[in-house]
């Protein structure tokens, strides 16, 4: 007889069997970006919901959560949702996205089935600020869409912090289709940002908000 649910021993951390290293930056400041460790389970063929940290040590900081949903999903929900989700195409196919620590044929399937998904994710900590504490709102963060946008200097720390090569992984994905972005994702490349306003003050230190990137390639090529 299965065990009821609710009596269930194993932890919800046991099902977190997934560790993507990425990066993403505060919706509507494109300036203020930050590295992303995301520990993540897999609910089923069209939910992965994950946490966040500032790094990969037994006392790094939880900084939010994602969660990511299929194609079909994403398309599904209300219009007025789908401006808090980001595409992952870009993500993927630029090599910025990594799998650190599982062999490359594992990490190429991972982002083969990742490329076509979309991503809601929340900062609630916010130490890439110097926060000590989780002060402040949570803050709606976005994925890179195009070349260029990422802070050079902050993905090269990354790649010699893993002895990775962003470029390799961008031409070993080269194979992976790119399939084209879903209506009502990026809503900031049209000028929409939305994001939780912070009467706290908390946020002051900031880069004040930059006109929306234009939108470009997937970045595979």
């Amino acid at each position: 007889m299965p065990v009821p649910r609710c009596c269930r021993t194993s932890p919800p951390v046991e099902a977190l069997n997934a560790y993507l290293d990425g990066f993403h930056f505060y919706n509507g400041r494109m300036q203020a970006q930050t590295e992303a460790h995301h520990y993540c389970a897999i609910l089923g063929e069209e939910l992965i919901q994950c946490v966040i940290f500032d790094g990969n040590v037994q006392d790094a900081r939880l900084m939010g959560v994602e969660y990511i949903v299929s194609q079909r999903q994403f398309e599904s929900l209300p219009e007025a949702e789908k401006d808090l989700w980001h595409s992952h195409v870009h993500e993927v196919k630029s090599g910025q996205l990594i799998a650190p620590g599982i062999p490359q044929a594992a990490e190429h399937a991972l982002m083969a089935r990742l490329v076509g998904t979309y991503g809601k994710t929340w900062h609630t900590w916010h130490t890439d600020q110097g926060k000590g504490l989780p002060l402040g709102t949570p803050q709606l963060m976005m994925g890179f869409t195009a070349d260029g946008q990422a802070d050079a200097v902050m993905v090269q720390t990354r790649d010699e912090r893993f002895g990775v090569s962003t470029q390799e992984r961008r031409a070993s994905r080269a194979d992976i289709p790119a399939p084209p972005i879903a209506p009502g994702a990026n809503a900031w490349e049209q000028g929409v940002v939305v994001q939780i306003p912070d009467l706290t003050g908390a946020h002051a230190t900031m880069p004040a908000h930059e006109p929306p990137a234009a939108a470009g390639s997937a970045g595979g090529s």
